[in-house]
């Protein structure tokens, strides 16, 4: 996908994902997301503060005494003691901008609203179709980097194929899904493991288990 086509897709998740919001009942805000401690409204309330300049960012980490992981975390739960139904109108108010967050490429948006919105209704129970082409780019993104995912480390000795989408990686004993199961997979999500076979499952499934 060129940057175009990335800030497009980037556009149809913010839309997507806006209406699915509209539609959350008053528990399926406080359900539990798939990031560990983090429920739906966390979740929701730190996509719409993907816009966040330098100076925000800066006073975020010095409250965080520098510590990067507190300051998502602490921003969000301030972002999400906002009304809930604030969290759609500001992820539509986003929809055709470019603006991101300061030292990131134009794919990290991409990697966010693509996983973060399978936290959401993955624990919903509710179905959201994630477009293959950009998953790829998401994925091909993550793959190589270290922080905060480590996944070409953590995964080696593993090839990774996707089953509906001309994509892999590594070398090795084979695991094959869904290509949205496998972006879930390398950034973390064990939510990913039902959907994936191969020869590569069992030993996957047991790195995963200990913590690696």
């Amino acid at each position: 996908m060129d940057r175009d086509e990335v800030w497009q897709a980037i556009d149809d998740e913010r839309r997507s994902l806006a209406d699915l919001l509209d539609d959350l009942s008053g528990p399926e805000w406080e359900t539990p997301s798939l990031c560990a401690g983090w429920r739906v409204r966390e979740v929701a309330a730190h996509l719409t503060l993907a816009h966040a300049g330098p100076l925000s960012a800066l006073a975020w980490l010095v409250r965080a005494r520098g510590d990067f992981h507190r300051m998502i975390l602490d921003s969000a739960v301030r972002q999400a003691e906002l009304p809930v139904d604030r969290f759609a109108i500001l992820l539509r108010g986003m929809v055709g901008s470019r603006r991101k967050a300061p030292g990131i490429s134009h794919l990290e948006p991409l990697i966010d609203i693509l996983v973060h919105g399978q936290d959401i209704a993955i624990p919903l129970g509710r179905t959201r179709p994630m477009p293959l082409a950009a998953a790829a780019a998401a994925a091909n993104r993550v793959w190589p980097m270290g922080w905060p995912f480590h996944a070409r480390r953590i995964l080696n000795g593993l090839e990774l194929v996707a089953t509906d989408h001309p994509w892999s990686v590594g070398q090795g004993r084979r695991v094959e899904g869904p290509m949205a199961s496998l972006l879930l997979l390398i950034t973390g999500r064990r939510a990913a493991l039902p959907a994936l076979s191969g020869p590569g499952t069992a030993e996957l499934a047991a790195r995963l288990a200990e913590g690696h």
